[in-house]
């Protein structure tokens, strides 16, 4: 879902979606794991990519995402909303 939501804002190169990623607080988040992600994702029908030329070194693969991944995204932020609003709940009591 965090690779997603980071596609969501833009397409993006897999270096870039790590780099995101840990900007936005998934330090640990692994290069490996995060490749391996893209590329199930794309294999799922729910990525577009395309080939960019590059400066400063080869071509990148930019993925991006389609109506598929963009309904994909929005299923699982509506279950994620609703698993941390009930851990939260169960969660307040150990916080009183």
């Amino acid at each position: 879902m965090a690779v997603l939501a980071v596609l969501h804002e833009r397409d993006s190169y897999g270096y870039d979606v790590v780099r995101r990623l840990r900007e936005a607080g998934l330090e640990d988040v692994g290069d490996a794991s995060v490749y391996g992600t893209l590329r199930r994702l794309f294999k799922a029908g729910a990525l577009t990519s395309y080939v960019v030329a590059s400066d400063e070194g080869p071509h990148r693969k930019y993925y991006g995402l389609n109506s598929v991944g963009r309904t994909q995204l929005t299923e699982s932020a509506a279950t994620w909303t609703a698993f941390a609003g009930t851990m939260n709940d169960l969660l307040k009591e150990v916080h009183a």
